[in-house]
This record gives C-alpha cells, sequence and structure tokens, in this order.
C-alpha cells in the first residue's frame, strides 16, 4: 500500500436524515446535501491543483432517498408508478437534483401522496467519484499543465464500474445492500455515468434534453427539423422557446446563425425546447444497432415520456412504394446488441397510446384517412438486423425467416429502440419510410427517387413531430401505461 492510499478520510460534517411531507422540501433538501457534498469535493481538489500537500483522503456521499411502509395502502390499480407495492423499506442515492427536479417533485410528490408516509432526505453510504462530481462545474481549477504530481484515485473515489449496471432495470437485483429495495431504476453512479457519456455522444448537454425523443438515421431529417423549429420560434403562440444544436449553441432569435462545430459528435442531437422539458429532440443515431443501443441506454436515465424512430427502411413487399410509411406493430430481432440484456423470446408489444398517436399523425399531416391512407403506409413487422450488406449472403435463409415472420420492412435500428424502450420502461414506437426495395431490384441509387417519394420524406418528419404533440397532450399515467410495469416495480417512472 502506498503512502497516499494510508491516508486518513476527510469528509464534510456529519447531516442527520430529515423527514418531509412535502415533495418542494424535499427536492430542496436533496439539492442542498448534493451541493454541499460536491462543493467540498472541488474545494479540495482545487487546493491540491493549487500545490496545497495532501494531509488525507477526501470522500462525499450522494444523498438519497428513503420511504417505509408497515401496511399494505389500497391503491388506484389503475396507477403503473408513483406508490410501492408491498410493505418494506426503499431506497435509491440520486444524482444532479437540480437537473432533475420536476422529475423527482413528481415522483415524491406521488409517493407521499398514494401513500400519506413521509419520505426521509439524507445522505448515503454511497461515495460520489470525482469525475462525476466536476461534471458542468465552471469552479474547477486545473493545475497549468494539465497534469498533477499525485494520483487523483489516491486521493478522491473514481467511478466503479462493478456497481454502475442496469441490474435493476434488468430484474438481476431486487434489494440494496443494506436490504433495503430500490425506489428508482437507477442508482446514483449509472445515472452520472450515462450523463457524462451524453455529453460526449451528443455534443449538448443533459439538461438541453426534453421528454420527448426522435431518433432518426438520415441527415435530411436534422435539415427539416431546423427548419420546423426556426418556423416555431417565429410564432409566439408555439409554446416553444429555444433550439439547442451540437456544442450547446442555442438560439431564441428564429434568425440567429447556428455556427457549425469543426467536427460533430458521433450521434449529433438537437433540442427544440419547451417549459418543463415538454419540447423535442432530434437525435441523429447514424446506422447500426450499436449506436442505437449507446443512445438509448444513456437517455433513458433522463426518464423521457416517450421515444420514436422515424428512419429509413427497405420495404420487403412489392406492393410497396418508394415513399411508403411503415407503421411497425411488431419487431424481428435480429440486432444481437441486448441479447445479453433482453433475451430475443421476451416479445415487444405494440403500445396502443403510440400506434394511435402515429396514426392519426399520418392522416393530419396527409390528410388522408380511412382505406385512402392505406395507399401510402402498412402497419406490419419491422425486421432489425445487424448486417448492413445481407443482400450480399445466400438470400434463402433470412427471405425465409422474413417471410414466416411476415415482416414488410427491414432496417437497422428500430427493433432496438423498442427493445431498450421496453426494458428501460420507456413508450416507443416506429414509423418508417421506405427509401428501396432490394428483394424487388430496387436499390438505393442515385436517382431512383420518385417525386413521391421525396414529398413523403419531407412530411415524416412533420408526422413524427405531430405525433409526439398529440402525446404531450395526453395525461402521464396514459402514456406511461401498466404494460411497461414488471412484477416488483419501481415507485418512481
Amino acid at each position: 500500500m502506498t503512502k497516499e492510499t494510508s491516508l486518513p478520510f476527510q469528509t464534510p460534517e456529519p447531516v442527520a436524515p430529515q423527514s418531509f411531507t412535502d415533495a418542494d422540501a424535499a427536492v430542496a433538501h436533496l439539492q442542498a446535501l448534493y451541493a454541499r457534498a460536491t462543493d467540498f469535493l472541488i474545494d479540495a481538489f482545487n487546493r491540491l491543483a493549487a500545490g496545497e500537500l495532501p494531509r488525507s483522503r477526501f470522500r462525499a456521499f450522494y444523498p438519497e432517498i428513503r420511504f417505509a411502509t408497515m401496511r399494505y395502502d389500497q391503491i388506484d390499480s389503475r396507477l403503473s408508478f408513483g406508490h410501492v407495492t408491498e410493505p418494506g423499506i426503499y431506497a435509491s442515492t440520486i444524482t444532479q437534483p437540480v437537473l432533475f427536479r420536476h422529475y423527482l417533485r413528481q415522483q415524491i410528490g406521488l409517493l407521499i401522496q398514494n401513500h400519506a408516509v413521509a419520505v426521509t432526505i439524507g445522505p448515503s453510504d454511497t461515495p460520489i467519484p470525482l469525475h462525476f462530481a466536476m461534471a458542468g462545474r465552471g469552479d474547477v481549477s486545473l493545475p497549468e499543465n494539465g497534469e498533477m504530481a499525485l494520483s487523483l484515485r489516491d486521493l478522491f473515489d473514481v467511478p466503479d464500474l462493478a456497481t454502475t449496471n442496469d441490474d435493476i432495470v434488468n430484474g438481476d437485483r431486487s434489494l440494496n445492500e443494506d436490504g433495503s429495495r430500490p425506489l428508482s431504476l437507477f442508482s446514483a453512479q449509472r445515472v452520472d455515468y450515462s450523463l457524462a457519456r451524453l455529453a460526449h455522444y451528443t455534443a449538448t448537454q443533459p439538461e438541453h434534453f426534453q421528454n420527448f425523443i426522435l431518433f432518426t438515421n438520415y441527415q435530411f431529417y436534422v435539415d427539416e427539423f431546423e427548419a420546423f423549429a426556426r418556423a416555431q420560434l417565429r410564432d409566439p403562440t408555439s409554446g416553444y422557446t429555444a433550439f439547442v444544436a451540437p456544442g450547446n449553441v442555442e438560439i431564441t432569435d428564429a434568425d440567429a446563425p447556428l455556427p457549425a462545430l469543426p467536427r460533430l459528435p458521433q450521434m449529433p442531437t438537437y433540442h427544440l425546447k419547451r417549459a418543463h422539458g415538454a419540447g423535442i429532440t432530434l437525435v441523429n443515431i447514424g446506422v447500426g444497432p450499436s449506436n442505437a443501443k449507446t443512445a438509448t441506454d444513456h437517455i433513458a436515465v433522463l426518464r423521457p415520456h416517450a421515444w420514436m424512430m422515424v428512419g429509413h427502411c427497405a420495404g420487403l413487399r412489392n406492393s410497396q412504394a418508394l415513399g411508403d410509411f411503415v407503421l411497425a406493430h411488431a419487431y424481428l430481432r435480429e440486432d444481437n446488441v441486448l441479447d445479453a440484456d433482453l433475451p430475443r423470446w421476451v416479445p415487444i408489444p405494440a403500445l396502443a397510446e403510440i400506434q394511435i398517436a402515429l396514426q392519426d399523425a399520418v392522416a393530419q399531416v396527409t390528410e388522408l384517412e380511412g382505406y385512402a391512407l392505406k395507399r401510402i403506409m402498412r402497419t406490419g413487422t419491422v425486421a432489425t438486423i445487424d448486417n448492413r450488406n445481407w443482400e450480399l449472403r445466400d438470400h434463402s435463409g433470412p427471405v425465409q425467416r422474413l417471410s414466416q415472420s411476415r415482416a414488410i420492412a427491414l432496417d437497422m435500428e428500430s427493433a432496438t429502440i423498442a427493445a431498450n424502450g421496453y426494458r428501460f420502461r420507456v413508450p416507443y414506437g416506429t414509423l418508417l419510410c421506405v427509401s428501396d426495395k432490394p428483394l424487388h431490384g430496387e436499390l438505393k441509387l442515385p436517382g431512383m427517387a420518385s417525386s413521391f417519394y421525396k414529398t413523403q420524406v419531407a412530411r415524416h418528419l412533420q408526422i413524427g413531430i405531430r405525433a409526439m404533440e398529440l402525446l404531450r397532450e395526453m395525461p402521464l399515467e396514459k402514456i406511461h401505461s401498466r404494460k411497461l410495469r414488471s412484477f416488483n416495480e419501481t415507485a418512481f417512472l
């Protein structure tokens, strides 16, 4: 053991847990505890960066919410969240309570309301890694040469990947180390890990993300989204307040320029903001199930109200035309990236609320309805694969599976996004646009797109946005229905 690792710990002065029956007061105390802990770590780091010799190691702890009930309460059976199902002690660590303040007020308020029992707020026994405490802080002093003579892990806690996992989400862990049950699907360290990854992959800070997420695999949708955003900013009655592009460039003036980054991130992300996060975020995930999983793995900790895939696909039926829409009501999962977390035998059901919103949005934007709508849209199974050049293999195997599954479209992202939505309890949906028909000789080549196809692509994003606006008008408990909740579900959404 080195001399540094044998140093004693220095921690903030202990704070006794406090009970609250008011959600606003509980969240304010969470904010105070978190600020106190992170300020302690940042102050220690700044002193060391200035050349002060360490006399101790430094440790501070995440705040936690703790809740106990000793009886089986009669809860409205229609509710899918906001309550616990059995007597017991429940607890979860919390990070970034300012970022999650609206979410925390709502979830804590429902817990108090449904059980008429106070929640207890206090420090947990989970250390805050220095790396996460520094996230988003502008008051960190770095050494002039960017290096420190001492190893940070000898003086501060660092991220522990052994405890940063999806055990709660995947149903592999029902108890915390102290015997309490989780209140939330994610621990504080798991949330912090994803917040850091989001900033890296999207080049936008987590606070810009909105509660309604659109995923796409085609740059054209980004251009359309920016044009739509600027039109909304020109309309003082739209309710949208700002538009954010990669690099955290935020504009409120519809005609303001958006400086381009010298190098785009892996998943460029754009946010059309509205009060309380009720706006729309568009993520260009590119091509492939790996990117789709990465994006949804991290966005899930923000607890959005819905996410949808609006991208291009291969049409598998001769009756389809380029530019036709595909509304997925089932998925053939051959993406392989989620097999360890969600076995293929788990069904991924279509969600009525999302399906209705998407179909209504198609009807409203295209001004078609009933039988006429079937001319440009089919509902059926979407197959998602991990081999972009599947056409180059022997067709007998893949084509037989596609036929047996009754698939009508094929892509590389939709089933991954839907399956991770199911896993993370985030309502999901898919509306694709046919860009080629490889089984029928219509490949995605220059000059093959008809004018109808080009018109439909322009409409496609408008349909996705309209569907999100329809969902935004629904009560939250209707969007987050019981279909996505497991037997022993956490109280928090």
